[in-house]
């Protein structure tokens, strides 16, 4: 694959911290590579920038630099397009952002100039938040729906059904349906299973239920899931995306999740591991 036509995006926590995306700039600007600058991050780096759509359309490649929440807000955005992902660190974990940004010019000259790479699909989440049948909002997410009650310290009652039979009720703090990306996030820290990220299948995890014996649930990719919230007096709810936008879940309300026909596409280097990240991210010996 030849990439011609390579974006760049990704906002610095500290806005003076631009240091990899000039390294990256001019790398790519000496080998006469054609750059598309994200419009939010344009403004920073004093360049002229393009919005998504037009990136989508002429992008063959997009570097995201930052942490997984600047992956997860590109990659929502961009999955309507056939542009592979690659994300260089600058956060902290970093399940998705696996170039190291002391190594990027070796790893960019593997990825450009020996075609030492390959490309994983990832598949998201659509979920709507349905009333009396109509559809309130659509929404899509790389790694994870929370449906939770807003306030804090506050438990939630709701039932689950799963293609269309009912699965469970429960009072918990809220609940988690994860993608095999999303069970290494916000799945994994409420105690639930790491999923290999080529699993068709997702991961229903329960936060701090109020029963011993509830247990983080595997289902498969193509289930539906759906969650109603038993409302009680002066409760209110939301359905959260990403751990990035959340939107009001009230009386009578569904929420429905299901796979979606979107899909992205990153880019690893062909010495990529999943096990080996694994292993560098949480610790594990080896």
């Amino acid at each position: 694959m030849i990439f011609n036509t390579v974006a760049i995006a990704g906002i610095p926590r500290e806005q003076n911290n631009l240091k990899t995306h000039w390294v990256v700039y001019h790398w790519l600007l000496a080998r006469g590579v054609k750059i598309l600058i994200e419009e939010h991050l344009a403004p920073l780096m004093k360049l002229s920038g393009s919005p998504l759509d037009t990136i989508g359309k002429k992008a063959d490649l997009m570097i995201v630099i930052g942490g997984d929440g600047n992956m997860l807000g590109i990659a929502r955005s961009i999955c309507h397009y056939d542009v592979p992902l690659i994300g260089i660190n600058r956060g902290n974990l970093g399940f998705l952002t696996e170039i190291s940004p002391q190594t990027v010019l070796e790893q960019l000259y593997q990825i450009f100039d020996r075609n030492d790479y390959f490309l994983e699909e990832r598949f998201l989440l659509n979920s709507k938040i349905e009333s009396a049948g109509k559809i309130l909002s659509e929404h899509l997410a790389l790694n994870e729906v929370v449906i939770e009650c807003e306030k804090s310290a506050k438990m939630m009652d709701f039932e689950v059904f799963v293609d269309g039979k009912f699965a469970f009720s429960q009072k918990s703090d809220g609940l988690i349906i994860a993608t095999p990306t999303g069970s290494s996030a916000y799945a994994l820290s409420a105690g639930g299973p790491l999923l290999m990220p080529s699993m068709n299948a997702l991961v229903l995890v329960s936060m701090h239920p109020h029963s011993l014996s509830s247990r983080p649930l595997v289902i498969d990719g193509d289930s539906e899931v759906v969650v109603r919230p038993m409302v009680q007096k002066e409760q209110h709810f939301k359905a959260i995306y990403d751990s990035q936008n959340g939107f009001d879940v009230t009386q009578n309300d569904r929420v429905i999740i299901k796979k979606s026909q979107e899909r992205i596409k990153i880019l690893h280097l062909n010495e990529y591991s999943y096990f080996k990240t694994l292993q560098s991210k949480l610790g594990w010996q080896f």
